[in-house]
């Protein structure tokens, strides 16, 4: 009887410490996991690219850099680098939170052949503007912060980056994973020709958006301080001069980009659907830019989404920011000969 009690301690004992060992493992397993050491695409089989083991090939240090800038801003030109002197953008989103799929999304503000499309006449500055006037554009709005010097190594190298990027993205033709010429900036869509329903846009960000962004709209973080989904208002996200401060801007991206992962072929969201919680999204709080009136200095090339004034026009600011639109595309088109689509 001994001997089987012993036998039975034996087993049980054995067990115990399988288990231990397997316990062990798994949290070994899982904070491994929780800390990467570089930005990884999310796993959406059909955004995947191939451009940060190609990039990293040519061993051109150059475009290493250019590619990291895309990808890793916070820490490469942002809060999270830890000279101080590099800290040029304002918050944590990275280029990629909007140049979505490393910048070669269909429709999702792509950058793959953007170059081409340079020098460019800007009506929010009157004039024709660099690809690095561009570049500075976003990094004082969409990225809060300040301009990067045109000499800087990290402008030199985005902007190589880019010239990389136009000719491996264009080299094989028909290749979808990359947007093609024809796929630039956001797909149009047909925006409701009446005033957002910011009720509705609560219910849909409830529905769609809060699985990654949050209930707060503040994203969710990775180990180390970057967003793997980036905040949508509050402090550490785009100010009130980005272009995605837009209704109809912000709507088209959401349509055809939103949820992440799907396509500007087969979207989630119905138009009604992305205009209501672009409008939502828009009205929360966020960083304020300076001396916004100097925008758009001819009043007539001002979108007419733009959420803040002076406009060329008697219709007031909130009908700017939430519609409807159709009354006021009917006035620049009556009053000044102008067609209004955004």
């Amino acid at each position: 009887m001994q001997q089987q009690i012993k036998k039975l301690a034996q087993s049980l004992l054995v067990i115990l410490l399988a288990y231990v060992g397997v316990v062990v493992l798994v949290f070994i397993g899982l904070f491994n996991a929780a800390a990467p050491v570089k930005y990884v695409p999310i796993p959406v089989t059909e955004y995947q690219t191939d451009l940060q083991a190609a990039v990293y090939a040519t061993q051109d240090r150059s475009l290493q850099l250019g590619y990291e800038v895309l990808v890793n801003t916070s820490k490469v030109i942002g809060p999270l680098v830890a000279d101080a002197t590099k800290r040029t953008t304002g918050n944590n989103l990275e280029c990629i939170s909007c140049h979505l799929n490393e910048g070669t999304k269909a429709f999702g503000i792509p950058l793959n052949t953007v170059l081409d499309r340079f020098p460019q006449f800007r009506g929010r500055e009157n004039k024709i503007g660099t690809i690095e006037d561009r570049i500075n554009g976003c990094l004082t709005r969409s990225m809060n912060g300040k301009p990067l010097d045109v000499k800087a190594q990290e402008m030199k190298a985005l902007v190589a980056f880019l010239g990389w990027l136009n000719k491996e993205t264009t080299k094989d033709v028909g290749n979808e994973l990359y947007a093609t010429a024809m796929e630039k900036g956001l797909k149009p869509m047909e925006w409701p020709n009446r005033p957002a329903d910011l009720n509705h846009g609560a219910q849909v960000f409830e529905q769609q958006c809060v699985l990654c962004h949050q209930k707060n709209g503040q994203g969710t973080k990775e180990t180390g301080g970057q967003y793997l989904y980036p905040p949508l208002w509050g402090n550490d996200t785009y100010n009130n001069g980005a272009g995605m401060t837009r209704l109809l801007t912000a709507a088209s991206f959401i349509k055809y980009n939103m949820p992440f992962g799907v396509s500007h072929e087969n979207p989630t969201l119905t138009d009604n659907e992305a205009y209501d919680v672009a409008a939502y999204m828009n009205q929360q709080q966020r960083p304020e830019k300076a001396a916004l009136s100097a925008d758009f200095p001819d009043r007539l090339k001002k979108p007419m989404s733009t959420p803040y004034g002076p406009y060329s026009d008697p219709f007031s600011a909130k009908q700017h920011q939430l519609g409807p639109f159709g009354p006021i595309a009917d006035y620049y088109k009556k009053e000044f000969g102008i067609i209004k689509t955004k």
